[in-house]
């Protein structure tokens, strides 16, 4: 009787588990920054959008046909497969599960407040060029994004 049991559950477990089973990966929503400014190497580039999601401190930085995942709390930088974030008007989908293991390296970075907006300036790559990032901020000085 254990035996059949046994036989019965490993059957049952391995139909749970096949491919039709298993949920999509949901991709999250994201949303163009308003009034955002972008530098790159301290100049302006002819295409460019930054996007925030729920999650405060990320942001998904569009520089020509390049995507970039900025950690705006852990001062880290990806580089994000385009081939990943698909638009949605004027919005864009991508999923923080295709996120790289290991971030870009991002030396000088240096965060501060000026005025109504936060200014994000970090080099990509030890000798590689500058990204400025000014995102506007609350009222009250707290983080809009």
């Amino acid at each position: 009787m254990v035996r059949r049991f046994a036989k019965f559950a490993l059957i049952l477990s391995l139909c749970c588990v096949s491919p039709a089973g298993k949920a999509a990966v949901s991709k999250n929503i994201w949303k163009p920054v308003e009034f955002a400014i972008v530098k790159f190497n301290d100049e302006a580039p002819k295409s460019w959008n930054i996007y925030h999601t729920e999650k405060k401190g990320l942001l998904l930085v569009h520089l020509w046909k390049r995507y970039l995942l900025v950690d705006m709390k852990e001062q880290e930088a990806y580089e994000i497969d385009p081939q990943t974030v698909k638009p949605a008007g004027d919005n864009v989908e991508w999923s923080l599960a295709d996120k790289p293991e290991e971030p870009l390296e991002t030396p000088e970075w240096k965060a501060r407040d000026v005025g109504g907006m936060e200014r994000v300036r970090f080099r990509l790559g030890k000798n590689g060029y500058f990204l400025d990032l000014q995102i506007p901020l609350k009222v009250n000085g707290q983080p809009l994004y």
